[in-house]
């Protein structure tokens, strides 16, 4: 009976290949979804104004904010974050520097705003600068804390976020191919009833144009212009 001996050198050198490649299709799966789950946006809120930016999430997501607001005497800024019925979930009075994290329950369009008020006579006051980090889905994540709390290796924690990405691929595609289903059913009534309605307009024009001929029939022997 042979027995082979493994080169240890030749198993790091293995394993080194497998990380590298594991961390190569991580990376590319992160840049397909990095523009859609990452949203990084600065601008300048006058004052006594408000201003909101508006982004639609699927359900059970993970929603995660970071923001800061240049402060200015005598002005306050709020934040408050909704979804499309109104519904706050949340909201932060004379905020400054903070985060916020919430899930989704269903897909809907959520509504971040932020409204500056100053009291009337202060005088000309400088806009604030406003800087708003938001990620969502399998940016929102924090892979370190939960490799420390499961106690997990680098490459358990890689694999882990490679399963998330592909979750979250499985589920764009099924929601994709469902609204999909939803504008062909859609398309597929409005034709048909395109179609019965183009039907009943001409059986009327029919109708009509034969009610015409008769009554002009009826008209002219009455006036005795035909026989």
């Amino acid at each position: 009976m042979r027995c082979t001996y493994l080169d240890p050198g030749l198993l790091l050198q293995t394993s080194r290949l497998i990380m590298a490649r594991f961390r190569v299709l991580s990376l590319s799966l992160s840049l397909l979804f990095l523009v859609q789950s990452v949203v990084s946006i600065s601008f300048y809120l006058p004052v006594r104004s408000r201003k909101c930016l508006r982004e639609e999430i699927h359900k059970d997501v993970l929603v995660t904010g970071e923001y800061e607001i240049s402060e200015q005497t005598n002005t306050k800024t709020n934040l408050k974050i909704t979804d499309s019925s109104g519904h706050i979930l949340y909201v932060k009075e004379d905020s400054t520097k903070g985060k916020f994290a919430f899930t989704t329950e269903d897909y809907d369009m959520f509504e971040v705003c932020f409204e500056s008020k100053s009291p009337m006579g202060t005088g000309r006051v400088p806009d604030q600068q406003v800087n708003l980090d938001m990620k969502h889905g399998v940016e929102a994540k924090n892979y370190e804390e939960i490799a420390k709390v499961e106690k997990l290796k680098p490459l358990e924690v890689e694999l882990r976020r490679l399963e998330d990405l592909s979750e979250s691929i499985v589920n764009d595609f099924a929601y994709m191919k469902k609204r999909e289903e939803e504008m062909r059913d859609t398309n597929e009534s409005t034709n048909t009833r395109v179609l019965y309605f183009s039907i009943f307009s001409m059986c009327c024009l029919i109708g009509l144009a034969t009610w015409q001929v008769f009554y002009l029939r009826r008209f002219f022997k009455a006036k005795k212009l035909i026989e």
